[in-house]
């Protein structure tokens, strides 16, 4: 396989066809590239793309999509349930074939100095790109949000990485990365309340909940900040909320390494807490793409539980994970068109 990188970039606008279109349309028209997934969602008022290709047309696609989101994405206006800073909310680069963590670091770097410069947007490097360790965190750049940003750019500790230190009301700020494969993985509850969704979501969270006292108090160091109890799931960010969509509430993950913590681990620790407060998980929803191997652990994972032989043929597997996760639950679930290697391979032959 040629030099190939991912781009999975989030933009927020999930019910407006046309905008996703156009900004999908963008990286649809870049030489090199594969436009894998088009994932919108309008509860969330977002919309994750996947596409693939040479760096240096991923580059060029990215910038694209950036811009237009910036042209046609009001943020003054936005409203979701999903946390956000821009227009483009984060745009992260992962290495597929060939290519190092280095190279995508440069490659992010070059994207993040062109966006601050043309589009005079604020833009921020996380993950392996990270100029700055507080940074390499999405969710620690994201604090406040964009209702946030007018008072956070003001001081120096919020300088960007590139781009003017100012408030651009329309487009907000851009967060620019390097990362591993991430799962965007929703486990469904069958329950609209999203009270245990929260709760379950605090617990199995890698940064867990404030500890407290027996009165209630937030225990805290001597510097302010809280002592914080961790919570169960490794490279796992999690929160709970209600989808008017499915008419139920889910707890959204982010699961940063599924080696660690795949997509079976998630699910098997949010039912099981879900059980302690008398709710029960019906199925799962995965957003975007995922890895083979991701879908192959969970799918070997539940069949060694039945004591069945995972010395079997791919498809099997997979259709065991399918089945065993729940990923038909709440919209329909294609391993050709949800599996990053099975897309790419499926591209190439047309």
């Amino acid at each position: 396989m040629q030099k190939t990188v991912a781009c999975v970039p989030n933009f927020s606008e999930g019910s407006d066809e046309k905008i996703i279109r156009r900004i999908a349309d963008e990286i649809r028209a870049t030489k090199g590239v594969q436009l894998l997934d088009v994932d919108p969602g309008k509860d969330t008022n977002r919309t994750v793309i996947t596409f693939a290709g040479e760096p240096e047309a991923a580059r060029t696609a990215a910038f694209r999509a950036i811009r237009t989101a910036a042209e046609l994405i009001d943020m003054s206006s936005h409203h979701g349930t999903h946390p956000r800073v821009g227009a483009t909310d984060v745009c992260p680069f992962i290495p597929v074939a060939e290519v190092s963590v280095e190279e995508c670091i440069s490659l992010a770097k070059v994207l993040a100095r062109q966006v601050g410069r043309e589009l005079r947007i604020p833009v921020y490097l996380y993950g392996y790109a990270a100029a700055r360790p507080e940074r390499e965190k999405l969710p620690d750049i994201r604090k406040g949000e964009y209702e946030a940003l007018p008072e956070k750019l003001k001081s120096p500790d919020f300088k960007p990485d590139f781009g003017p230190q100012e408030f651009n009301a329309r487009s907000g700020a851009t967060v620019i990365g390097v990362r591993d494969f991430m799962l965007a993985y929703n486990i469904n509850l069958n329950t609209k309340d999203v009270a245990p969704a929260r709760e379950i979501a605090r617990n199995i969270r890698e940064t867990g909940r404030p500890a407290r006292a027996e009165n209630g108090h937030i225990i805290r160091r001597k510097d302010g900040t809280p002592v914080r109890v961790p919570g169960k799931l490794k490279y796992c960010q999690a929160i709970g909320w209600y989808v008017v969509k499915y008419d139920r509430a889910q707890v959204s993950t982010n699961l940063h390494n599924y080696k660690v913590t795949g997509l079976h681990t998630a699910f098997e620790t949010v039912r099981q807490e879900a059980a302690t407060r008398g709710v029960e998980v019906t199925g799962s929803e995965l957003i975007g793409l995922a890895p083979k191997q991701a879908i192959l652990d969970a799918g070997k994972f539940y069949l060694t539980q039945r004591g069945r032989d995972i010395n079997v043929a791919e498809q099997t597997i997979i259709d065991t994970a399918v089945r065993s996760l729940g990923l038909n639950d709440v919209v329909p679930f294609n391993p050709a068109e949800k599996i990053i290697e099975y897309r790419i391979s499926h591209q190439v032959e047309q």
